[in-house]
């Protein structure tokens, strides 16, 4: 083979692969214009839809599951927000104060999207609203207010009404003689609202001398036990000679009926408590409890679940009044409670399914 032959097959040769590659450019430039930047080949077996929406999570931050009625709290908002196709992570501290930030952080590490709180220590709880803030998680206060901090959204019942209601139930029956407060929790913000609007309404009687507080005591933590020794306390120094006494809730009147029972007083001294409990409406009905304070709480349950997925989605949500938590003026939303004795025991708890009637009248056989 000739010098000039051989040159003549090489350039061919050249030729040749040039094409090839400036073929296979083609090739890739068509391949890579039919994906766009930014999606994925899963999105481009899909047709280019975008992917799938995480579902809404909401943190439910609880100071305790050991009282009847926040298991009903619990387990109402949790299927609330379910409806509203979201899901609730639910942790309880069972008023242990550094367990529930412990907890709260936990919920906010996991990535929640709006953080709802039941504050055991109402200050303390401050700090799980800051470290939620520094997470950009927005925080609503449940049932009870989170003193000093800057809570987005409070909600819960008008807790000055349930104290004034339960004290006008007892003035209409005794309106002279001596009377026993037994608060709650002086680190629930909610037992402070609720002795405030008891005194509202005794305060004009203790002016004009018809009514005189014989024993006003807080109980630690809202333990029954701490109320049955409270309500002990109450009678020893007062030689028995109590005319009416004033629960903060139906859990501490049940422990100050226990005390009266055991001097041969229950069913003699009126006593009011809130919360609606079945162990407060069965007392009710047999005569040992005056009244209880009804809050219907799937109406409390549903509202903040609606209002919590709201604002997890950066909705607005409009709130008519505001409370003062010592730090800030905090947008609430506030629900009415209702006074339950025998008379409209039917009306109101039974009628709504908050307990059954045969559970209710058990014990009376009605």
């Amino acid at each position: 083979m000739g010098f000039v032959q051989f040159r003549l097959i090489l350039l061919t040769f050249s030729i040749a692969l040039l094409c090839m590659a400036t073929a296979c450019e083609k090739s890739n430039e068509v391949r890579s214009s039919a994906v766009p930047s930014g999606i994925s080949k899963n999105e481009e077996s899909k047709g280019g839809k975008e992917p799938h929406k995480k579902k809404i999570k909401i943190g439910f931050s609880m100071d305790t599951l050991e009282e009847e009625r926040w298991l009903k709290d619990r387990d109402l908002f949790k299927e609330a927000v379910e409806n509203l196709g979201a899901e609730v992570e639910i942790l309880a501290a069972n008023g242990d104060d550094a367990l529930q930030i412990s907890q709260a952080e936990t919920l906010i590490s996991q990535g929640v999207d709006l953080l709802v709180v039941v504050p055991h220590n109402a200050e303390a709880t401050a700090a799980i609203v800051k470290k939620a803030h520094l997470a950009g998680i927005k925080v609503i206060s449940y049932d009870r207010l989170v003193k000093n901090a800057d809570i987005d959204l409070y909600i819960s019942f008008d807790n000055e009404k349930v104290g004034e209601l339960q004290a006008e139930a007892i003035t209409s029956l005794v309106p002279k003689g001596k009377y026993v407060y037994i608060g709650g929790a002086i680190t629930d913000n909610n037992a402070i609202l609720l002795k405030k609007g008891v005194f509202n309404v005794l305060q004009p009687y203790i002016d004009r001398g018809d009514i005189t507080v014989v024993y006003d005591q807080w109980t630690q933590d809202w333990l029954p036990a701490n109320a049955f020794t409270n309500m002990q306390a109450a009678l020893k120094a007062n030689k028995n000679q109590i005319d009416a006494v004033i629960a903060a809730n139906d859990a501490t009147a049940g422990a100050v009926i226990k005390a009266l029972k055991a001097q041969g007083l229950d069913g003699k001294i009126p006593v009011a408590g809130q919360d609606a409990e079945l162990a407060a409406a069965q007392r009710i009905v047999e005569g040992t409890q005056t009244m209880t304070v009804y809050k219907p709480i799937k109406v409390l349950a549903d509202a903040a679940a609606k209002i919590a997925v709201k604002m997890a989605k950066g909705e607005e949500v409009p709130a008519g009044k505001r409370v003062n938590n010592g730090k800030i003026e905090v947008p609430s939303v506030l629900l009415m409670p209702t006074a339950v004795n025998q008379s409209n025991m039917d009306e109101t708890i039974i009628r709504d399914g908050f307990h059954s009637r045969e559970d209710v009248y058990r014990n009376v056989g009605k």
